[in-house]
């Protein structure tokens, strides 16, 4: 799951409503283009935008995880906040699959496939370019080791990708009905404007269904890394996701510039 980094909720907006739109030569963009609302993202920047909206919380994997450096209390701080705000909690959830999703649900193979695919289509329609494909990429990156510090970061996910020969079907519909019958299934049920997650731990779950998700600095940790609160929700649920994202920033205020020291 890819997206834009910002200093802040509003820029996010502002970088989303110049980015989204219909692309024929982009077949995604047909089906996601029907969600962008008349008049744009801008108009939900509204600092009261968690009054009312019902916020789903998975304790278990999401903080849970053995790898999550951040304080359980400062999350419990950040969902009285929620609450302070006027959300309504809805605690103590799980997604049935959750462990099939993180293990073997196959969303590795379909990214890899669909790289090689798109970025070959990219690549060979550019005017003027020393690279025309993923193999090119790969030869570059060799080529010049030093500069792209192959030694340091490898390119095991390009390399994964170019190894692959299509899209296997029955990956996809796996990968629907992981979403169908779980995060999709979850939110329906509980009637969730939202799901609130720490850092990114939530990406797989969104990312294989083509949900929308948004993170907002939560705090930094004992090494003054910041970490993040993510808000993820169904599909052409952007503007709900902005009010909340944008209420709780208002609220807490945590991001600091950064320092830029070692």
């Amino acid at each position: 799951m890819a997206q834009p980094i910002c200093r802040t909720v509003s820029d996010a907006v502002e970088v989303l409503d110049v980015i989204v739109g219909l692309d024929h030569r982009d077949e995604a963009t047909r089906t996601a283009s029907k969600y962008i609302p008349r008049g744009g993202y801008k108009q939900f920047l509204n600092a009261n935008g968690l009054k009312g909206k019902r916020l789903g919380i998975v304790r278990n994997p999401f903080f849970m995880l053995e790898n999550v450096s951040v304080l359980p209390q400062v999350f419990e701080h950040h969902f009285h906040t929620l609450w302070q705000g006027g959300a309504i909690l809805v605690d103590n959830l799980e997604i049935a699959n959750i462990d099939v999703i993180f293990s073997s649900s196959g969303e590795e193979a379909a990214l890899e496939a669909e790289f090689k695919i798109f970025l070959n289509a990219y690549l060979k329609e550019l005017v003027a370019s020393p690279v025309r494909t993923l193999s090119d990429v790969i030869d570059f990156n060799n080529k010049f080791s030093h500069l792209e510090k192959i030694k340091e970061y490898g390119q095991d996910i390009v390399l994964g990708a170019e190894a692959t020969n299509g899209i296997n079907k029955k990956t996809l519909l796996k990968l629907a009905s992981l979403s169908k019958n779980g995060f999709e299934k979850l939110m329906k049920e509980h009637k969730l404007d939202a799901l609130v997650t720490p850092g990114s731990d939530i990406s797989p779950v969104l990312a294989i269904g083509g949900f929308p998700g948004i993170s907002v600095p939560a705090g930094y940790d004992n090494k003054g890394i910041p970490f993040g609160i993510c808000f993820g929700g169904l599909k052409g649920s952007e503007p709900k996701l902005i009010e909340i994202a944008y209420s709780f920033e208002q609220a807490t205020k945590i991001r600091k510039p950064p320092s830029f020291k070692p």
